[in-house]
Parts: structure tokens; sequence; C-alpha cells
């Protein structure tokens, strides 16, 4: 369905741009976007490679093992279902560190095993179970201790300050991650007590 919006966003533009005789700027707009998108993402890549390498760092030297350890008897709290030696368990500690350290796309392969696990656990089911409401609202909120992605595109484009971000970022990460946890945690009573499961 998103597909079907862009596209037809794009025709309308269009074809606004062309009866009021702005294709000039169209055409302009879109090459200089299509410049600015590659030296974006240069940009990028190079930070990316530096926290994954980073990261690689912080495997092998049993780091996060140790963030790990630290964060699972947390993990089992909040996912009760499944069982404390079943992937899933791994695949969403995996997933937290990683956007942990604002690795948004090295999480997302991560996310998606958790969330083929957590099916494997209700079944193959083709609708959410608690603990896969649970993880969406997790990973949707994403506590960030150091937003890396964020941090590169500020360096790309010359900031001042590119690192400021990392306070405000923290704090608002938190209080999301906290906001996520209580809600799903109401909204599971609450459907606890009407009987539904």
């Amino acid at each position: 369905m998103i597909n079907y919006i862009w596209v037809g966003m794009t025709v309308i533009g269009l074809i606004f741009a062309s009866v009021n005789g702005k294709m000039k700027d169209v055409n302009e707009a879109i090459f200089q976007s299509a410049n600015e998108a590659v030296t974006l993402c240069i940009g990028l890549i190079s930070i990316l490679v530096f926290w994954l390498g980073i990261m690689r760092i912080a495997q092998e030297s049993g780091l996060l093992n140790k963030l790990s350890n630290l964060f699972k008897p947390i993990i089992i709290k909040l996912f009760p279902e499944v069982p404390e030696d079943h992937p899933a368990v791994g695949y969403i500690l995996s997933n937290i560190i990683a956007n942990m350290f604002g690795l948004g796309n090295a999480a997302t392969p991560l996310g998606i095993k958790a969330m083929e696990q957590l099916k494997e656990l209700n079944g193959g089911k083709n609708y959410a179970s608690r603990s896969m409401i649970t993880f969406l609202a997790l990973n949707t909120s994403g506590l960030t201790l150091i937003p890396t992605t964020v941090i590169a595109i500020r360096m790309s484009y010359q900031s001042a300050s590119p690192t400021e971000i990392v306070g405000p970022t923290l704090m608002a990460t938190t209080c999301a991650t906290f906001a996520a946890i209580l809600i799903d945690r109401l909204f599971y009573m609450r459907r606890s007590r009407k009987g539904v499961k």
C-alpha cells in the first residue's frame, strides 16, 4: 500500500510541476538530491564501519557477553513466555544492544530473526503473541546510548558539535522505552482481565 502512496505522490507532483512550468526546478532538485544522497551515504559508511568495528572488538573482548548477561535477567522478566535458553533470547539481546549503540542497520536482521523465533514459539500463528508485541514495543522505542547514525549525519553536514545530541537522545529514548514497557503491560493486564489471550 505504501508503494502506491509514494508513486501517487510522485505522479501528482510531476503533473503539478508540468502544469505550473516548474519542471526545470524539479529536475534540478532531483539531481541535487541524488548528489547529496551519495555524499551522505559515503559519510555514513565510514562512521558505521568504525562503529561496527568497535562492536566487533567489544564482541571479541567479551564486552557484549557481559552486556548480554547484564540485561538477560531484565529480558527474562519482560518475556516470561520465552524459555531462558531459547535462541530468541539471544537475538532479542543482540538487537537491543545494537540499538543501544545506534546501529539500527545492524540491529534490523537481528530483530527479524528474533521475530521469527518468537513466531515459532507462537506455533507459527499469523497473529502476534504477547512476547512479539513486547519486543516490537521495545524495538520501536529503541533505548540508545550512542546515536551513531545521527552523529554521522550531523558530521557530514559539518555540525559544530555533532555529539551534543547524545544527552537528549539518551533522555528521550529512556523515556520512550519506559513508556513502551508501561503501556505494553497496561494493555496486557487489561486484555487479561477481559479473558483475551
